[in-house]
């Protein structure tokens, strides 16, 4: 786990808080606290950790401010190293937390689908796309389950300002890596708080949850499409200055936006190549992709997240002619070259 850097005054009111994520590569959240009359604003606000919670409480007070005088967590998506501390700040403060609707959405199901019938949902997909028995077998005996954060009680839409007093804090959804994703654009600062959308040196997991329906399904989305659309907005908001959830700051924008979409070109042409005139499994498609970890290496939670990206893969290149969907014995999911 990489070092966890200091609390930075970034000026203009901004404040950088890292929040450890324990056991976990990334190191840390950057939680960002924005200075308003009526107490900070946090951007994002941690894993649900008591080392975490720790962090966050020592960095507010290193600023002169304490989670009970929160005025609001603004979260740019549901995930856990994001999410998961928000509803302890509210629980301190009284606070309200804001998201945008649709990870508010994805929230309310994962709720009501439950820890077991979850998990029976998991191992059913990873069936359809044809993991070996063995494979599924031991997914099932990994603990997958996890609370979900607290429901926010403010939903954000697109171009809308966020409760910052004397602040123009803006949401831009940037759907691709959650449904519900948004970077925030903080307009009276030349900002923009990027959460994982685009991050300086990696890229965001982009996957299809479930692995789907092919071909105009049910569940038709096309989140790598939607994440690419998205990143083409980034430059056109002229922010000066990127503050992401993970890593360092940077500037170019511009420039950090037309890299991750090329090398998401890249990847398409690398699975384009690798369908044949018979249909192949998703499971020996995503084998067949190069990762840094190599395939080989991979656990089976690792596995079946390297499938869920090239289910997202998959579906774009659906969109764009270049891939063709089928189903085998068992309703497995299939896929060749058109």
């Amino acid at each position: 786990m990489r070092d966890t850097p200091p609390v930075e005054d970034l000026g203009n009111g901004i404040w950088s808080i890292p929040v450890p994520i324990p056991g976990n590569p990334l190191g840390y959240t950057l939680v960002y606290a924005l200075e308003t009359p009526r107490g900070p604003v946090l951007v994002d606000a941690g894993w649900q950790h008591e080392d975490s919670w720790r962090a966050l409480t020592a960095g507010l007070r290193s600023i002169g401010a304490d989670p009970s005088g929160v005025h609001g967590v603004v979260v740019t998506h549901f995930h856990p190293d994001h999410s998961g501390l928000a509803g302890r700040v509210r629980e301190a403060s009284g606070c309200w937390i804001a998201m945008h609707h649709a990870d508010i959405d994805v929230l309310r199901r994962i709720e009501a689908l439950g820890g077991l019938l979850q998990d029976e949902t998991e191992a059913a997909q990873l069936r359809l796309a044809g993991a070996p028995e063995e494979e599924v077998a031991a997914y099932a005996l990994l603990d997958t389950r996890m609370d979900p954060p607290a429901l926010p009680d403010t939903a954000l839409a697109h171009g809308e300002l966020v409760d910052a007093p004397g602040r123009k804090l803006r949401a831009v959804w940037t759907p691709g890596h959650s449904p519900g994703h948004i970077c925030l654009h903080l307009e009276d600062g030349d900002h923009l708080f990027t959460g994982d959308h685009v991050l300086p040196r990696i890229t965001p997991h982009i996957g299809l949850y479930p692995f789907t329906e092919p071909g105009g399904g049910p569940d038709d989305r096309d989140p790598l499409g939607s994440f690419l659309d998205s990143l083409t907005l980034i430059p056109d908001i002229g922010a000066a200055h990127a503050l992401p959830a993970h890593e360092r700051r940077f500037d170019d924008l511009a420039g950090r936006t037309g890299e991750i979409i090329a090398h998401h070109e890249e990847r398409l042409d690398l699975l384009a190549g690798a369908l044949g005139p018979a249909p192949l499994t998703l499971w020996e498609l995503t084998a067949a992709l190069p990762w840094s970890r190599g395939w080989e290496a991979m656990a089976v939670r690792a596995r079946r997240m390297a499938a869920s990206e090239t289910a997202a893969h998959l579906r774009t290149l659906e969109r764009r002619g270049r891939a063709a969907p089928s189903r085998g014995r068992g309703g497995v999911l299939l896929w060749q070259r058109p």
